[in-house]
C-alpha cells in the first residue's frame, strides 16, 4: 500500500519557493539542494497525480466492461493494470529514496575476502550480478579499477554508476555478503564459506566541498595490468592515491592516459573521503547519546547458500528467497526494496 499526500507535498513545494523568493536566496551555500528538493517534490506531485488519473480511468473502463460483459475490454483493462501495478511500485520505491545524496549516480567497490581464489571467485561472481542489474535498471556504468585474480576471480573492482537514484537503490548493499557452497576449486567437493566486502558511494558533485590537502597525499603511478591491457600496459598510466591521514587507498587503471586516471581516481577519494567524514561524525553523535547502534561498514548484511539447502537471506530485514539463480542474476529489488521500506519505518 502506498500512502502519498498529495497536499502536504503542495505545501512542502509553496513554501520551497516562497524560500527561494527571498533576498539572498542564490548566495546560500545549500540554494543548489534546495533547487533539487524542489524538483523531487514537484516531479512527485507530477507523478502521484498522473497515476491517480491512470487509476480513475481504468477503474471507470472496468466497470464499463462489466456492465456490458465486454471480454476483449476486460482482458485491456487486466494487461493495463498489471503495468500500473509496476508503475506504482516504481513510484513507492522513489520515494523511500530521501536521503542527502540518493538521487546521484554511485560508485562501488568489491573486494574479495580472505580465502584466495575461492572467495576472489565469489567477488566476480557479484560483480556480475550488480552489472547484470545495472542494466536492467538502464543505468550506465564504466569501470574504473579492475584487478583480475591469479587463477580466476577478481582481486578487486571499482565500478561508477551513472543514473539518478543509482545511490539510493544501492547504498544498502554495503556490507559483507557471504556465500556458502561446494566449491568448484576443490577436488574434494567440501563445502566452503567465502567472503566478498561491497562499498557503496555516492557520485559528489563539484558543489560539496572535500577538504584534500596535496601534501596529505601519496600519489604512485604503475604500469596497469588485466581487463584491456593490450593498450593501457605499455606505460604507467595506472594510478594509486593514498591519504595519509585516513590511510585511505584508493587506484584506477582503466584509462590511457594517466591525467584521467588520477581524475578518476581523486573522485573516488573524495567519495569515500565524504562518507569517512559522516561516519566519523555519526560516531560522535552515537557516542554523546551512548547510542549503541550497529556500524554498517564491513557487517555481513546478506547470506547466499547453495548447500545443503538454497537460500538468499538477508540479515538486517529478514527477507529471503530460496531462488539463488535469479538473486545472482541481477534479481535483487525485492532485498533493495526490504532494505528502503525496513529504513522507512525507523
Amino acid at each position: 500500500m502506498i500512502v502519498f499526500d498529495l497536499a502536504s507535498k503542495r505545501k512542502s513545494i509553496l513554501r520551497i519557493e516562497e524560500e527561494m523568493s527571498k533576498p539572498g536566496f542564490w548566495e546560500r551555500e545549500d540554494s543548489k539542494q534546495v533547487v533539487q528538493e524542489l524538483a523531487a517534490a514537484k516531479r512527485a506531485a507530477g507523478e502521484w497525480s498522473s497515476l491517480s488519473e491512470k487509476i480513475k480511468e481504468e477503474k471507470a473502463l472496468l466497470e464499463l466492461a462489466e456492465e456490458e460483459q465486454d471480454d476483449a475490454v476486460l482482458k485491456d483493462v487486466v494487461s493495463d493494470c498489471d503495468k500500473l501495478e509496476k508503475l506504482l511500485g516504481e513510484f513507492r520505491l522513489r520515494s523511500l529514496l530521501a536521503g542527502g545524496h540518493d538521487r546521484d549516480g554511485a560508485i562501488v567497490s568489491i573486494h574479495p575476502g580472505a580465502g584466495g581464489t575461492e572467495s576472489q571467485d565469489w567477488a566476480q561472481v557479484l560483480m556480475r550480478m550488480y552489472l547484470r542489474w545495472i542494466e536492467s535498471r538502464g543505468f550506465g556504468y564504466s569501470i574504473l579499477d579492475y584487478q583480475a585474480g591469479e587463477e580466476a576471480g577478481i582481486k578487486d573492482v571499482t565500478i561508477q554508476v551513472d543514473g539518478e537514484y543509482a545511490y539510493g537503490y544501492m547504498r544498502g548493499e554495503s556490507g559483507v555478503h557471504r556465500l556458502v557452497r561446494i566449491s568448484p576449486f576443490d577436488a574434494a567437493q567440501r563445502r566452503h564459506t567465502s567472503f566478498a566486502s561491497v562499498f557503496v558511494f555516492p557520485q559528489l558533485d563539484e558543489t560539496i566541498e572535500i577538504d584534500i590537502k596535496d601534501g596529505d597525499l601519496r600519489v604512485d603511478t604503475f604500469r596497469a595490468s588485466g581487463a584491456g591491457g593490450q593498450h593501457v600496459n605499455k606505460t604507467d598510466s595506472a594510478v594509486r592515491i593514498t591519504h595519509m591521514p585516513t590511510g585511505i587507498v584508493v587506484q584506477c587503471q582503466s584509462e590511457r592516459s594517466q591525467h584521467r586516471n588520477r581524475d578518476n581516481a581523486m573522485k573516488i577519494l573524495r567519495a569515500r573521503l565524504y562518507v569517512h567524514y559522516q561516519e566519523e561524525k555519526r560516531k560522535k553523535f552515537d557516542k554523546l547519546h551512548n547510542d549503541k547502534k550497529e556500524i554498517a561498514w564491513g557487517s555481513q548484511i546478506r547470506s547466499y547458500v547453495f548447500q545443503p539447502y538454497t537460500l538468499v537471506k538477508d540479515h538486517r530485514t529478514g527477507y529471503e528467497t530460496s531462488d539463488v539463480s535469479r538473486v545472482l542474476d541481477g534479481d535483487i529489488d525485492p532485498f533493495i526494496n526490504a532494505f528502503l521500506g525496513s529504513k522507512a519505518k525507523c
